[in-house]
């Protein structure tokens, strides 16, 4: 018996119409499953491109003065820093580590508050000068450098904090595992929610009409035949849903990338992927819930299916 495109087409919709409750259900789990993942390849792809920027890059360490440090103690810092310099350094004959530096008083870290949370002028009306750190902004010489100087100015007197991107990057990278393992387990226990649903909607569809796959069983029809439109329906729930999860993931990409261009986070701007790098995971996402719904719809005809 052959097999006709207008033939297999009129069946999946009408398997899909009668089915609709179910078929809904099974593509919103496929989409959420899937949007888990989506994401959970992002965010490792977003925190990997970061530690490589960083890494390869020369970036800023902020030596964070307490507020009530004593002005011996900032003069303290500023020496040291001096010391490190290339014509200082060269000097004393050792490897110069820093290239400049600034300071920066309560009065500039009060601008620098100001200009940072300039959205929120509830927590800038609680915010004076007097409790904000000064601090000391330094460009490292090199890559490397960074680490010396933290572990140089680590608990030095006066000095409360010293903070730079790589530190701010591992804290990151270690948040992210704990999303991408959280993600994962959620997404793992969507996926079998999402086979489940499709295989009981066809179960369910090819127990609607037992009837009449005997009689085409009857009139000699192959296997084949009957299966394929079950086959093609659960496919297309998995790619519908796929779609689904592929469009809430650029969606995502696009929402973060401008939250962390509207509030001047440097250090996130170089965790948001590309659209290019978005559209790649997408069509990963489309080919999972392709795979998906094929492999379920397939396993549910050959079990359920007695042919």
């Amino acid at each position: 018996m052959a097999l006709s495109v207008d033939y297999v087409a009129r069946e999946t919709a009408a398997n899909l119409r009668r089915n609709l409750l179910m078929t809904t259900a099974a593509v919103l789990t496929v989409a959420i499953s899937l949007m888990l993942v989506g994401f959970t390849l992002l965010v490792r792809q977003g925190v990997a491109e970061a530690t490589v920027q960083v890494q390869s890059g020369v970036q800023e360490v902020q030596i964070f003065m307490k507020p009530a440090a004593s002005p011996g103690e900032t003069a303290s810092v500023s020496r040291s820093l001096a010391s490190l310099e290339s014509g200082q350094a060269q000097a004393l004959g050792t490897t110069p580590q820093v290239k400049t530096f600034r300071y920066c008083n309560q009065n500039c870290a009060l601008a620098e508050f100001k200009r940072l949370f300039a959205n929120q002028p509830v927590m800038l009306q609680n915010v004076t000068a007097s409790v904000l750190p000064p601090s000391f902004k330094v460009e490292p010489q090199s890559s490397q450098a960074d680490d010396l100087l933290y572990q140089r100015f680590s608990g030095y007197p006066g000095v409360y904090k010293v903070n730079y991107e790589k530190q701010t990057v591992n804290s990151l990278a270690k948040a992210a595992h704990i999303a991408q393992i959280i993600f994962i387990l959620m997404g793992a226990i969507m996926v079998v929610s999402a086979i489940a649903l499709i295989l009981n909607t066809i179960r369910m569809a090819i127990f609607a009409r037992r009837r009449e796959v005997a009689v085409m069983k009857l009139v000699g029809a192959a296997n084949w035949f009957i299966r394929v439109p079950f086959m093609l329906e659960g496919l297309i729930q998995g790619l519908v849903g796929a779609c689904a999860a592929f469009l809430f993931v650029f969606l995502g990409r696009d929402l973060m990338a401008n939250l962390v261009t509207n509030d001047n986070i440097r250090i996130l701007d170089s965790l948001v992927v590309s659209p290019g790098d978005a559209v790649k995971t997408g069509l990963v996402i489309l080919v999972i819930g392709t795979v998906i719904g094929a492999a379920s719809s397939a396993v549910a005809v050959r079990r359920f299916l007695d042919v």
